[in-house]
C-alpha cells in the first residue's frame, strides 16, 4: 500500500484534526446557500442530510468537460474516492469508494448490473449537464446498483424566458500539445429554449470528433478495438425537455435524449513491451466488423404536485434503450465447429438493455408531532438484458428480466430548534430474475442449462443523524444498506458444469453492502471543511477475477472496504483566489481463500489507488484562471496472486476563462507538464498483456468560445 494503514480511532482523530484548528481560528459566519440534491429524493438541504455528497455546479462542469469532454472525466477528475479513468470507452474497474456507482440522467439508471458492460460513462453529453449530485456510499436511495453510491447527472433546467428564444451555443477546437494533424478534436452545440407561459420547451444538438489520442513521449495511443475507444470516434447527443403547468402547483414535465458514440476504426494496436517498458502503439489500418459503438435513449414524463394534501407528489414513469457493440475477433470462446472448422470463426458481441420503471413518492411534514417529516412511496423496476454474438446470432446471454417492486419508507426527525436531525427509514425489495432455458457456447461444454425464476426478498435499512454543533460546524452518522445483482450474464454464459438449474444456482444471489459513515464538516463563509471515514462491507461481493490470461469471471467474496476522505477550500483574503484541496485513501479487502475471513487486498479491477487533488482558482470581474493537479500515490497488492503493482503519477491541468460581451473564450490545457504515464489500469490488471499496455494522454490543448443569448 502507498501509506501505513490507520486505525479506526486514529483516523477519526486525524478527521478531528482536520477542523479543529479552522473551527477555532475562523470568526463564525453565515452558513452558505443551502442546496437541495434531487437524488437524494427529499426536499432538504445536502447539509442536513448524513451522507457525504458532492455537488459540480455548471460552471466546474463547462470548464472540465473542455479539458476531456465527457461527463464520467469530470467526475473523476473533482472526486478523489473516484478512480481515474482507463481513458477508453469501457469503464470496467472504475469505482465510487472501492464499488460501482449507479449512474442515473435526471433520475433513470443508466447502469446495467445484469450484464456489465461498463459503459454507463458515455450516455450523455455534459453540455446538456447542469449539475451533477454525488452520493458517496453503499444506499438504496435509488434502488439497484447503488452499492459505491450514485452519479446523478441533472440536466439543464426548462427554459425562462418569456416571449422570446434564449440559449447558448459552443465552440470548441482543441490537438495534441504538438498539433499533430490527426489529433484533432472538435465539439460544438447548440441550446435553445423558451417559456410561453404554461408551457415551455429547451432543445439542443451537441457533436463531438476526436482525433488520435498521443502519450506524453509523442507516440500515438494503442488502441482498444475490443471494448472500444474515445479517441478516432464521433458523438451525437440530441436533448428535449419541455413541461406544461397545470396548476399554481402542479407540473408535468417530459425529458427525452439520445446518445451516440461511434469509432471511426481508422487504427489498429501495435503490440507494447512491459518489459521495456514501452507502452502499445496505434498505427493507420482497417478494424474488421462493425466497429465499437454506445447508443443509449432515456426518456421520462415526471409529475410533481407540491400542494398535494399538506405534501408534495412526485410521479415518475421511464424507460431507457441501451445498446453497446463491441469489437470483434478470432477468440476461443467464440468458436465452434457446427459453424466454421478450423478455429477461425470471426465475432462480435452486442449489449442489450431496456429499462421500464415507475417511481412514486410522497412527501409531507406530519402535523402531530412537530419537527416530523415522512416520505414514502414504491419504486417498480423491468429490466430486460441479452447479449447476443452479431456475426453469427447467437445468443451468448440468454434473455434476463430483472423485476422488482420496492416499497420504502423515510423519516426524520428535527429537534432542539433544528439543531439535531434523526433520519430513519426502510426499503423493502421483491425481486425476481426469469430466464428461460438456453444452451451455452459451444466453447463452454456446450451445456444445457434449465431456466428458472428465482426470487429475492430484502430488506435495505438506513439510520443516521446529523448534530449542527455550533455555527458552522457539524457532525454527522450513518449506516445505509445497498443492494444491486452480480453480473448475472457473465455468470449464466460461462456455465460449464453439466445439469446446471438457474432456480439454485447460488451465484445469482444480489449483493448487499453495508456502509457506516462518520463525518464533520464546516461550512463558513471563507472557509468550508470536511471529513468522513467509513467502513463498508459485504458478505457475499461481487469481484472482477481474471482466469486464464484473458476472462474474466465473477467471483462471490467476502470484500471488506474502508477510508478516509479530507476536504477543504479557502477564499483567501485576496479578492478572487480560492485555494482548496482534497485527498482521499483507500483500504480493501477480500476473501480469497473461501474461509470467511478477508486476507488479500482487492486489485486495481476492485479499487481505485489513493489521491491528493489540490487547486488554484481566481475569479476576478472577466477573468477566470485555475491550475489543477491531481497525484496519484502508489499502491502494492498484498496476498493478491498476478495482481500489477501500480508505481503512481502526477497530472496537472491549466484553465483560462475571458468573459467579453461577445461571449466566453476558454483555453485549456490538460496534462499541462506533458506527463508520460501508464494508466492505473494498465497497470494493475492483465500485468502480463502487452496489447492492453496503454500509456495516458499527453499535453492536449483546446480553445472554446461559449455565448449565452
Amino acid at each position: 500500500m502507498s501509506i501505513a494503514p490507520l486505525s479506526r480511532p486514529r483516523r477519526l482523530a486525524a478527521a478531528a484534526l482536520l477542523l479543529s484548528a479552522p473551527a477555532l481560528q475562523a470568526a463564525e459566519e453565515p452558513a452558505l446557500e443551502e442546496v437541495t440534491v434531487s437524488a437524494t429524493r427529499v426536499s432538504l438541504p445536502a447539509s442536513a442530510l448524513p451522507n457525504t455528497i458532492q455537488v459540480i455546479g455548471e460552471e466546474a462542469i463547462s470548464l472540465q468537460s473542455q479539458l476531456h469532454g465527457s461527463a464520467v472525466d469530470v467526475v473523476s477528475t473533482l472526486v478523489p474516492s473516484f478512480s481515474p479513468t482507463r481513458e477508453k470507452l469501457s469503464g470496467q474497474g472504475e469505482s465510487l469508494r472501492g464499488r460501482r456507482p449507479l449512474y442515473l440522467i435526471d433520475g433513470v439508471p443508466q447502469s446495467n448490473p445484469l450484464r456489465d458492460g461498463s459503459r454507463e460513462g458515455y450516455t450523455i453529453d455534459p453540455f446538456f449537464v447542469e449539475r451533477v449530485e454525488v452520493i458517496f456510499g453503499s444506499n438504496a436511495i435509488q434502488g439497484i446498483g447503488a452499492t459505491g453510491g450514485v452519479v446523478n447527472y441533472a440536466t439543464v433546467a426548462p427554459a425562462t424566458d418569456a416571449d422570446r428564444w434564449g440559449g447558448r451555443v459552443l465552440a470548441q477546437f482543441g490537438a495534441d500539445g504538438e498539433f499533430r494533424g490527426d489529433s484533432g478534436t472538435s465539439r460544438l452545440g447548440v441550446l435553445v429554449g423558451r417559456d410561453f407561459g404554461r408551457l415551455d420547451v429547451t432543445a439542443g444538438v451537441a457533436f463531438q470528433s476526436r482525433g488520435a489520442f498521443y502519450d506524453g513521449d509523442g507516440r500515438r495511443i494503442g488502441v482498444d478495438g475490443t471494448q472500444g475507444e474515445v479517441q478516432d470516434s464521433d458523438s451525437l447527443s440530441l436533448y428535449l425537455k419541455a413541461g406544461a403547468e397545470l396548476g399554481a402547483a402542479r407540473r408535468l414535465e417530459l425529458m427525452a435524449q439520445q446518445f451516440e458514440l461511434e469509432g471511426d476504426g481508422d487504427y489498429v494496436v501495435v503490440p507494447g513491451s512491459r518489459a521495456a517498458g514501452r507502452p502499445a502503439s496505434a498505427v493507420r489500418g482497417a478494424s474488421p466488423g462493425v466497429i465499437p459503438t454506445n447508443t443509449v435513449r432515456t426518456a421520462s414524463l415526471t409529475y410533481t404536485d407540491t400542494d398535494l394534501l399538506g405534501g408534495r407528489l412526485t410521479a415518475q414513469a421511464f424507460l431507457q434503450d441501451f445498446e453497446s457493440v463491441f469489437g470483434g475477433g478470432v477468440f476461443a470462446d467464440f468458436q465452434d465447429p457446427r459453424i466454421q472448422a478450423g478455429g477461425g470463426l470471426f465475432d462480435q458481441s452486442s449489449n442489450h438493455s431496456d429499462k421500464l420503471g415507475l417511481r412514486l413518492a410522497y412527501e409531507r411534514p406530519v402535523g402531530a408531532l412537530p419537527g416530523l417529516r415522512s416520505h414514502f412511496g414504491v419504486d417498480v423496476l423491468r429490466d430486460t438484458t441479452f447479449q447476443e454474438l452479431i456475426a453469427t446470432g447467437r445468443k451468448w446471454v440468454p434473455e434476463t428480466t430483472f423485476d422488482s417492486v420496492a416499497p420504502f419508507a423515510q423519516l426524520f426527525q428535527s429537534l432542539f430548534d433544528e439543531r439535531l436531525l434523526l433520519a430513519a427509514g426502510l426499503r423493502h425489495e421483491f425481486a425476481r430474475l426469469e430466464v428461460d432455458d438456453y444452451e451455452t457456447l459451444w466453447f463452454y461444454g456446450p451445456r444445457r442449462v434449465a431456466g428458472g425464476s428465482p426470487e429475492f426478498d430484502e430488506s435495505l435499512v438506513n439510520l443516521g443523524a446529523t448534530w449542527r454543533i455550533a455555527g458552522p460546524l457539524s457532525a454527522y452518522a450513518s449506516y445505509a444498506e445497498g443492494f444491486t445483482m452480480p453480473d448475472v450474464g457473465r455468470i449464466l454464459r460461462a456455465v460449464g458444469t453439466p445439469g446446471q438449474d438457474v432456480d439454485d444456482f447460488l451465484d445469482l444471489q444480489p449483493v448487499v453492502a453495508d456502509n457506516v459513515e462518520l463525518g464533520l464538516e464546516w461550512r463558513g463563509e471563507a472557509l468550508t471543511a470536511s471529513a468522513a471515514y467509513f467502513w463498508s462491507d459485504s458478505d457475499r461481493g461481487a469481484l472482477l477475477v481474471l482466469r486464464g490470461g484473458d476472462v474474466f469471471e465473477v467471483q462471490r467474496q467476502r470484500t471488506e472496504i474502508e477510508g478516509l476522505e479530507l476536504s477543504a477550500s479557502w477564499r483567501t483574503p485576496v479578492p478572487g483566489l480560492t485555494l482548496s484541496s482534497a485527498y482521499a485513501a483507500l483500504e480493501g479487502r477480500t476473501d480469497g481463500n473461501g474461509d470467511g475471513r478477508v486476507d488479500q487486498d482487492l486489485d486495481g479491477a476492485n479499487i481505485s489507488p489513493d489521491r491528493l487533488n489540490v487547486a488554484v482558482e481566481y475569479a476576478r470581474g472577466p477573468l477566470l484562471a485555475r491550475l489543477q493537479a491531481q497525484s496519484y500515490l502508489s499502491r502494492r497488492f498484498a496476498g493478491t496472486p498476478g495482481a500489477g503493482r501500480f508505481e503512481g503519477y502526477e497530472v496537472a491541468d491549466a484553465m483560462l476563462r475571458w468573459s467579453a460581451p461577445l461571449g466566453a473564450f476558454t483555453l485549456t490545457v490538460a496534462n499541462l507538464l506533458d506527463e508520460s504515464y501508464v494508466t492505473y489500469h494498465s497497470q494493475t490488471v492483465r500485468p502480463t498483456d502487452n496489447l492492453r499496455f496503454f500509456a495516458g494522454r499527453g499535453r492536449t490543448v483546446s480553445l472554446g468560445f461559449e455565448k449565452r443569448f
